[in-house]
């Protein structure tokens, strides 16, 4: 009886363990890794995730968001958005929804995510597990210097992307898309 109730607990154990399932290298991943080493990238967002407000959802209550969108899910698709590295200077234009804390440039028109240059802080880190890339850095608005993003873009094997943009003026927001090679001028 001891013997039974050792083993169920041993059982118990081995199946409540965390497991880190290993992703295997393949050629979609061979392809990630050079072009991140290259640092020749794009990465184009097809959905946008503003952190929920209740301004936010009194919009999407209103029926001024298109069908199939909500307060939290925006498709983009059709929306004009990147951003891109090449060497050591990164660009970005991202269409931004969510609310702002501070306020922007006098008589500013641009509302989206704009920047570019060489960012203040930039740590490109490879998961050998999952066999994705973690892309962090901290950038300045490109129209208004004292707005600055933190952003962190995992890049995924199967070439999907995740990016969250924290700003020092606005609530964060979240991206997903895509990743390709920047495409070379003809």
């Amino acid at each position: 009886m001891k013997a039974i109730g050792v083993m169920i607990i041993i059982i118990l154990m081995i199946s409540c363990s965390s497991s880190r399932k290993s992703v295997v290298p393949n050629a979609s991943s061979r392809v990630l890794d050079d072009i991140v080493a290259q640092k020749e990238f794009l990465v184009s967002s097809d959905w946008a995730s503003p952190m929920a407000s209740s301004s936010l959802q009194m919009i999407a209550n209103s029926g001024l968001l298109p069908p199939g969108n909500s307060a939290n899910m925006i498709n983009l698709t059709g929306n004009s958005n990147y951003v891109k590295m090449v060497g050591d200077s990164i660009f970005g234009y991202l269409p931004y929804y969510g609310e702002r804390r501070m306020a922007g440039a006098y008589g500013g028109t641009d509302t989206g995510i704009i920047f570019e240059g060489i960012p203040e802080a930039l740590s490109i880190k490879k998961d050998t597990i999952k066999q994705r890339h973690q892309i962090y850095f901290e950038i300045s608005d490109k129209n208004n210097a004292t707005e600055s993003y933190q952003v962190n873009l995992t890049l995924y094997p199967n070439h999907n992307s995740s990016m969250n943009v924290t700003s020092s003026h606005r609530a964060p927001i979240s991206y997903d898309g895509k990743v390709k090679r920047v495409q070379e001028k003809e």
